[in-house]
């Protein structure tokens, strides 16, 4: 598996408070591990973000990502990070 990283997502991270930063290095390496792992919360995600999926990085903070396999090399691409309300705001 090959991670890649949003230049939106990496902003984003760089400005999210210690504790995010630290939460999401811990869940990323969980998530290298074993991307289906029970602490992640790894699901399919609805409109307007129908085709990719989220994981869990705090009780609030969400990491949203793509999924796409180059040969029989899986890449997962980070493409955006916030709270709860901040990336799903968007759909009312």
């Amino acid at each position: 598996m090959i991670i890649r990283y949003s230049p939106i997502f990496l902003r984003t991270l760089k400005k999210a408070d210690v504790r995010v930063r630290k939460s999401f290095k811990e869940k990323v390496l969980i998530f290298s591990r074993n991307p289906n792992d029970f602490e992640l919360d790894n699901h399919l995600l609805k409109e307007p973000y129908q085709g990719l999926r989220s994981i869990d990085i705090t009780a609030n903070w969400r990491a949203i990502y793509a999924e796409k396999s180059e040969g029989e090399v899986v890449v997962v691409y980070f493409v955006l990070l916030g709270t709860h309300d901040q990336l799903y705001q968007e759909e009312k």
